[in-house]
């Protein structure tokens, strides 16, 4: 049997499978723990150590290899087994330039083999000092030790015996003395307090990082300790967008201000690791940075991300397919056999015709082939493939193939496509299915954007989904607040905005709307309630000692003329109204100065008209208005970052304007807005104005790109906007990932890093409740560490970090799921309930009540077939009905359960159905008298009219028959192509072809065909014209 080769789940592992199914309880070898890339400096005597974890049943063998030498010097090269650890060590001595190299590590089993592989790098460079280093540099440590040993005259002197003390509680001090024969205690307690001192002032802020490099190295004795740090780096060119074509490799590049070996590539929101698909490379001077897609498909298109610490650079993949059409891509790719399946320009056009349904209607695809058989056919929808159900019938021969889609819904509007694939290539075609329906309800809410005494305007959102169709009007209902009735408006043309001017002075009214297009009308979309003003007053002017009004007449006089007007103000925060003019003194004219204010003081005003027949209602109150000098904007808000970020949401915080008297006051409030990356308008996410610095913006879609600006506001006017430099990606934070899946008896670990002054209170909670005390919590500055050393199935949940001071609290929280390799179902029963199906039922995993994502795969065996297919996947139930079941054919069921981890081994059916038996079939075959079968050529198919797009290939097929096989010549304009390279010409059984890959002008003009053999000859000729230039309108046949 074949080797499997699969990947491990530990990044960078390949392992080889002998046996095609294990026995249980018994494994293949694989890495837990692979060696990591290791850079050091030359140094006299030094010690390198590359160490592995391996696990596997039986236990494997383990053996080390390196690519350009041998390990064969067994005092130089030297590999051990720390059994306390687990651990598979290489030490390699006196380490010089010549050692690097790339080290293998094998591990092997009777079932099978695993390999990695790790770079260790010797350097003879200077380091640069440790104190040169700023107090936010990002470090990690590396320890190798020295061949050679100190002696130590007495346990003072003893490393261990400094770092026991360290760690002691100073109860235990004077039995640690004791144990290594320390007798001095006092002396030993000053400078415990000294050594003490000394650590905390070489204290660095250390965080993990996968890209290690050597910046200075320290001796303490036996060892060096070698500091990597990551600096600020940042890039000096980003990565660009990219356009490719399908089956073209994609290249990003970008360049760094300091030397990095590794940084972090990202597409669409996973990390991307070097192999198959995607090639990671650099520059020797390690400052430029590549990232290689190969062989580019539609589903590479995206967003691509450059990460190196806490700054990345983000750029777009574009793929675009070879397109013939505006609607139609048609990709060949050709073997040595130039016969892949193709189709007739004519059929294709005819084909990528958009196809419109109505609703409930049925909607016929069809497409005719010719090509090499057997000829695969798949039909698509939205990418996915189409299988024979209720609603859907796949019809295939081998010249054509047709699909019928019954009772088109809305939801099937989308992409058609059929695949034609067999042994020389493949081809696609598209096509678009239109299915056309009523509309959507018009979209609320409504937005009014005009209110006065005589009219109300408003605006709404046309449908979500128009149905196919394009809005023709909208149908109006309006309801007086109050009553009962609705009255008809009529329709208006498809604008989604209206202007009621039948409206009364201080009326609320309701209004439906239906949105109508060719296809149906929608159903009724309600607006809140809209009130028509009844003539308030308007303001002017306010000053610290008068505020200016003015107002509108009445509509109505009451059939007498207006003699004057009364004002009255009330305080805010009174229930007292008071005239502001005393009644023997009407106010004659539609305006009018208060003076009797106090500064600083909130006021709202209404006004009533008199005539001869006396007062009339007081109209609508005034909005508040400060009575205070007008006052300046504000000025843009600093500080402007986002805090966290999600797929659907983002939070932003920043500091307020200063308050400069006379250039700009103090702001009272702050609008966020957001445009999304494609689109020019502005979008603002809060109505009223914010009081507080921070915003959470929700809503986002996923891995879209957004802009995002603060405008602060007062009373007097809107300050400008301040903006983010950069774009926004809605994606999770980098710094701490929201979801973690992690083998039963891992480690589990979880890093947050913060910035806070003072010095937080930090808490971590499991489902809001605290952590229990088998959980490590490790703390410093400007970071908190979570470490549960081997977990298990019940440290499943959502943890939460809570970091607080006196200034505010910040909280982020992420799931942690623990679960293992799952167990396989139970035996496995089949039922044949309905003819020509067999129901699959089998007992649960037993994992399956303690992990909610467990589901089910069957797989089926046909005794016709000799490979097992899929026929379900993702089932949360325990029974499952297979179709298309042939009497006369043995059959096998597996079952497997899966989960976030893994797959499970399978559960085996019995055998369903048994081999039909085959009767001998005899052919009595008549006596053929010998018959001359000679002939001289003749064509049966002619070559057709050809006319290409430039740029494009053209392909010329016709068919000859004759006896002896006659020799097949292709010319152009009369001059003989079969030498030409630049052409592809091939002769299979009779049919001749040729493939002009790329047509230009100078490919215009006659092609003919001649074959000829020892009984004659005959020729058939065509005319290639090139779309664009002058034509040729020619054929003939002799």
């Amino acid at each position: 049997l074949a080797a499997i080769r699969r990947r491990s789940k530990t990044s960078g592992v390949m392992i080889t499978q002998y046996l095609a199914n294990m026995p249980e309880g018994k494994s293949t070898p694989d890495f837990q723990c692979k060696p990591m890339a290791v850079t050091i400096e030359k140094v006299k005597d030094i010690i390198a150590l590359v160490s592995a974890v391996v696990t596997g049943d039986p236990k494997p063998d383990v053996s080390w290899r390196r690519a350009k030498g041998t390990l064969s010097d067994k005092e130089r090269f030297q590999t051990k087994y720390d059994e306390s650890t687990g651990e598979h060590i290489l030490e390699i001595h006196k380490v010089s330039v010549a050692e690097t190299d790339t080290y293998k590590c094998f591990a092997a089993n009777e079932y099978g083999k695993a390999v990695c592989t790790t770079t260790l790098t010797v350097t003879e460079g200077k380091t640069c000092p440790l104190n040169t280093f700023k107090d936010d540099s990002v470090l990690s440590f590396f320890i190798v030790h020295l061949g050679h040993k100190v002696e130590r005259a007495d346990g003072e002197s003893d490393e261990r015996f400094w770092d026991v003390m360290l760690k002691a509680d100073r109860n235990d001090y004077e039995r640690i003395c004791s144990e290594f024969g320390v007798k001095d205690l006092h002396s030993i307690l000053k400078k415990l307090d000294e050594k003490k001192k000394e650590r905390s002032q070489n204290k660095r802020k250390m965080t993990n990082t996968d890209d290690t490099y050597i910046i200075s190295k320290r001796k303490s004795h036996d060892v060096i300790l070698y500091f990597f740090a990551v600096s600020k780096v940042d890039f000096v060119i980003k990565i660009q967008e990219i356009k490719a074509e399908e089956r073209e490799d994609a290249l990003f590049e970008c360049v760094l201000t300091h030397p990095l070996p590794n940084i972090t590539w990202m597409g669409k929101g996973n990390i991307l690791e070097d192999g198959e698909k995607y090639s990671l490379t650099m520059s020797d001077h390690k400052l430029i940075h590549r990232l290689l897609i190969k062989d580019c498909q539609m589903l590479d298109k995206g967003i691509y991300s450059a990460v190196v610490g806490n700054i990345s650079c983000n750029a777009w993949l574009v793929v675009e397919g070879i397109t013939i059409t505006d609607n139609i891509i048609l990709l060949q790719l050709l073997k040595t056999s130039l016969d892949p399946p193709r189709v007739d320009l004519e059929d294709l056009s005819a084909f990528t015709e958009p196809k419109t349904v109505k609703v409930g209607h049925n909607a016929i695809f069809k497409l005719h082939f010719l090509g090499h058989k057997p000829i695969k056919i798949q039909w698509f929808r939205e990418g996915e493939e189409l299988q024979d159900d209720n609603n859907t019938r796949i019809e295939k021969s081998a010249s054509h193939s047709r699909l019928l889609l019954s009772r088109c819904q809305r939801k099937d509007t989308g992409e058609i496509k059929i695949k034609l694939k067999n042994e020389h290539g493949f081809t696609e075609a598209l096509s678009q299915l239109i299915v056309l329906d009523k509309p959507t309800p018009p979209l609320g809410p409504a937005e009014v954007t005009e209110s006065s005494a005589t009219c109300i305007e408003f605006r709404w959102r046309p449908p979500k989904d128009d149905g196919g169709s394009p809005v023709i009007n909208y149908i109006m209902e309006r309801q007086q607040v109050g009553r009962n009735t609705w009255k008809k408006i009529g329709e208006i043309p498809g604008v989604p905005s209206y202007r009621d001017t039948g409206v009364e002075r201080g009326r609320k009214y309701c209004y439906r709307i239906r949105a109508v297009t060719a296809e149906g009308t929608s159903e009724v979309m309600e607006t809140d309630e809209m009130q028509c003003p009844s003539g308030p007053s308007v303001l002017v002017s306010a000053f610290d000692d008068c505020i200016n009004l003015s107002w509108a007449p009445p509509s109505n006089t009451g059939g007498s003329r207006i003699l004057g007007y009364i004002l009255e103000k009330r305080k805010k925060g009174s229930n007292l109204w008071s005239v502001v003019n005393a009644n023997d003194e009407l106010i004659k004219e539609k305006k009018y100065t208060v003076k009797d204010v106090v500064a600083g003081m909130e006021y709202e005003f209404r006004v009533t008209a008199i005539n001869l027949s006396g007062a009339g209602e007081f109209s609508s109150p005034s909005e508040f208005v400060f009575a205070r000098d007008p006052k300046k904007p504000p000025g843009k808000v600093t500080g402007l970052k986002v805090t966290e970020t999600s797929y659907t949401h983002l939070v932003l915080t920043w500091t307020k304007p200063e308050d400069k008297p006379g250039i700009q006051d103090e702001a009272r409030g702050y609008f966020v807005e957001i445009r999304q990356a494609d689109c020019i308008e502005w979008s603002r996410c809060n109505s009223t104005p914010i009081i507080m610095t921070s915003f959470s913006v929700k809503g986002l879609k996923s891995m879209d790109m957004y802009w995002v600006r603060v405008i602060a506001i007062n009373d007097g006017g809107e300050s400008e906007p301040e903006e983010l430099p950069n774009y926004v990606l809605a994606m999770p934070s980098p710094g701490m990932s929201s979801f973690f899946v992690v083998r039963a008896g891992n480690s589990v670990r979880i890093t947050v890093n913060f910035e806070a002054s003072p010095r937080p209170a930090i808490i971590w909670l499991k489902d809001n409740v605290p952590v229990t005390k088998r959980i490590t919590i490790s703390n410093s500055d400007g970071s908190s560490q979570l470490l549960i050393p081997s977990s298990e199935r019940s440290d499943s949940g959502i943890y939460s970090i809570l970091v607080k001071n006196l200034v505010g609290q910040e909280t982020l929280s992420a799931e942690v799921r623990v679960t293992d390799d799952p167990k396989p179902p139970g035996p496995v029963e089949l039922e044949e309930n309905v003819p020509g199906t067999v129901t699959v039922i089998w007992e649960p995993s037993p994992d399956e009540k303690r992990d909610d994502r467990l589901h089910y795969t069957v797989s089926k065996l046909d005794s016709t077939k000799r490979s097992w297919v899929t026929v379900a996947d993702r089932l949360f139930n325990n029974k499952f009905t297979v179709c298309n079941i042939m009497h006369g054919r043995e059959y096998h069921f597996r079952v497997y359960a899966k989960n976030d981890m893994g797959i499970s081994a399978p559960s085996e059916s019995p055998t369903w159905g048994v081999e039909k038996k085959k009767e001998k079939f005899l052919v009595s075959v008549p006596t053929i008298k010998d018959r001359d079968l000679r002939c001289a050529p003749s064509f049966i198919v002619p070559l057709k009219l050809h006319t290409a797009p430039k740029g494009y290939e053209c392909y010329m097929s016709c068919a000859v028959k004759g006896n002896p096989k006659p020799r097949i010549t292709w010319y152009r304009n009369h001059i003989s192509l079969n030498t030409n390279t630049n052409y592809y010409i091939s002769n299979t059984c009779g049919v001749c072809t040729m493939l002009i890959l790329r047509v230009g002008p100078k490919d215009m003009g006659e092609y003919s065909v001649i074959a000829e053999n020892s009984l004659g000859r005959a020729e058939c000729s065509t005319i290639l014209n090139v779309r664009g230039e002058k034509k040729i309108y020619w054929l003939y046949l002799q």
